[in-house]
């Protein structure tokens, strides 16, 4: 689509996703996940793929799927707990598995978006995330090197957003999102409601259309992973 950032949907905008990529993948838990991009990947096919996200999803829904489909060889998150599929891979050495921790993570994609090859931060010293690691003091304080992440292609999910990309994120949906949408070689982002430029409050925007290389509407289940109530 010459000169245009939209796009008719998830498969056009994903259809040069190839194996061995490294992909950075938005939302927590079910929340603000681009559930029609990662269904679309699923039906793409591409393997051996490294997937940054905070979580795998659940067993039949979110990257879950992609799991599943035995096409994520390498997942960088910060929490796992809610997938058997997961825990069978892992145990069966199927998949390859960094754990990191949450404000780690957050820091190393918001780096890689910034230009910042590397930082310091004291989470994780003394224990096995600090393995292998340049360990340096400062003032009296030891802190470990951790690198910044960018990705081959960055999806994220936002409520409203406009034909040059500019995204609002609405509520827990602003997570990781406005993080990985700056740290892609290319930022595809699916959103609930596409409106022309100059329709949203300069002010109100969370991530700048600078960021974002292809969009496109999508509707959303929005799948709750727990229910609790009281009669």
């Amino acid at each position: 689509m010459a000169n245009s950032k939209v796009y008719p949907n998830a498969m056009k905008a994903l259809e040069d996703v190839k194996d061995n990529m490294t992909l950075l993948v938005g939302g927590f838990g079910l929340c603000g996940i681009p559930e029609t991009s990662i269904q679309a990947l699923k039906e793409i096919g591409a393997k051996n793929l490294t997937i940054v996200s905070n979580n795998c999803g659940i067993d039949d829904f979110g990257l879950g799927i992609l799991l599943k489909n035995k096409q994520i060889k390498k997942m960088m998150s910060s929490y796992v707990g809610e997938n058997a599929e997961f825990a069978k891979q892992l145990l069966s050495g199927e998949l390859e598995v960094e754990l990191i921790p949450q404000g780690t993570l957050a820091e190393r994609l918001r780096a890689g978006g910034a230009g910042i090859p590397a930082f310091f931060t004291p989470t994780g010293v003394g224990t096995e995330v600090a393995d292998g690691k340049e360990i340096r003091q400062f003032e009296g304080r030891d802190y470990v090197l951790e690198k910044a992440i960018k990705g081959d292609v960055a999806i994220v999910r936002a409520w409203k957003g406009d034909k040059f990309g500019n995204l609002i994120f609405r509520k827990t949906a602003r997570n990781f999102n406005p993080m990985i949408a700056t740290a892609g070689k290319i930022t595809v982002a699916e959103v609930e409601e596409l409106v022309e430029v100059g329709t949203l409050d300069p002010d109100q925007i969370h991530t700048p259309g600078v960021f974002i290389q292809r969009i496109f509407q999508a509707k959303q289940e929005k799948r709750i992973e727990f229910k609790t109530i009281s009669q």
